[in-house]
């Protein structure tokens, strides 16, 4: 079975994946066993008892409780077990074990957002200790958006002003990708994100140094592209000049911008901290309004390093 579920399913990655599997391989094979031999017999009849002389005359059917009574119950007790089976799971995915380490998820248009214990935020990348439960606690900042791993059969959809939480343990190091699969916008293809699993010791270290970058007396620019890749700004915004579903930071600082309707500014440092706090008060032509505001969200000390850092993108 474990090499037949290597064609339809992705990598387990998780303690629960391959009870999640086995269920799914079965209903799978019984299902088509059950096909299978409905298909035979509606065959085996079709030829068994077809007319063969025009005066033949279609005896008259008797009902056999024997027979009535196989097809109900053999069914029955196939969908029991599947229920057992299914409940049993069910039950193991929305019960994290206490010791489980939690991390803050945060789902926004178009990108993901955690918030370790210590105060670590990291953009589009959950880092996670192999070995351990990890209880996630999740929201959304604007529109309903549904985190799945597919490596993990985890999926959990994230509503705005409530908490909804999910658990996985990863026992081995590696790396799995996050999709977002409740469609939230013209960016929700590009709403990716990954799982990076590693060993306590690494993670433990990463921690520590993560938390070092939000501290201590930073350059601006430096503090501000911290703050770049925490939030995830590069699911909607380059500093290559590529296109992407935002405008590109490159050459932004400084240049005339147009907006949807009919009037222009010069991209300056106001207009920079109105577009991160109030970002579709000014929407420029030829993109949609679908950044989400970070008014409450940054520091009046992250909005002055992101300007920094926008600035050097030239």
């Amino acid at each position: 079975m474990e090499r037949l579920k290597d064609y339809f399913l992705p990598e387990s990655a998780s303690t629960f994946a391959s009870d999640t599997d086995g269920l799914f391989m079965f209903i799978n094979i019984s299902g088509g066993l059950l096909l299978l031999g409905i298909t035979i017999a509606l065959i085996w009849f079709s030829w068994k008892y077809k007319r063969r002389r025009e005066d033949e005359v279609t005896p008259v059917i008797r009902h056999s409780t024997i027979l009535e009574v196989t097809w109900t119950v053999i069914p029955l007790v196939l969908i029991l077990f599947v229920f057992a089976w299914g409940f049993r799971g069910w039950a193991t995915m929305r019960n994290a074990p206490a010791d489980a380490y939690e991390v803050y998820v945060t789902g926004l248009s178009f990108g993901w957002q955690f918030t370790y214990p210590n105060g670590v935020i990291s953009g589009t990348e959950l880092v996670v200790p192999a070995g351990r439960p990890v209880r996630l606690i999740m929201q959304s900042r604007d529109v309903i958006h549904s985190f799945f791993v597919p490596d993990f059969r985890i999926k959990q959809d994230l509503m705005p002003n409530r908490y909804t939480t999910a658990w996985f343990e990863a026992p081995e190091p590696g790396e799995h990708v996050i999709f977002c699969t409740e469609f939230c916008g013209s960016g929700h293809s590009a709403m990716l994100g990954k799982v990076k699993v590693v060993p306590v010791a690494e993670f433990e270290t990463w921690l520590t140094a993560e938390k070092a970058k939000t501290e201590g007396d930073l350059p601006l620019a430096e503090l501000g592209r911290n703050v770049f890749n925490q939030q995830g700004c590069m699911a909607c915004h380059s500093v290559d000049g590529s296109a992407g579903i935002g405008p590109t930071f490159k050459g932004l600082a400084g240049s005339q911008r147009s907006f949807t309707d009919g009037s222009s500014a010069t991209a300056d440092d106001n207009y920079l901290r109105e577009s991160i706090l109030r970002s579709n008060a000014k929407v420029v032509a030829g993109f949609a309004p679908a950044m989400p505001s970070y008014q409450g969200v940054l520091s009046d000390r992250q909005v002055d390093a992101l300007i920094a850092f926008i600035k050097e993108q030239q």
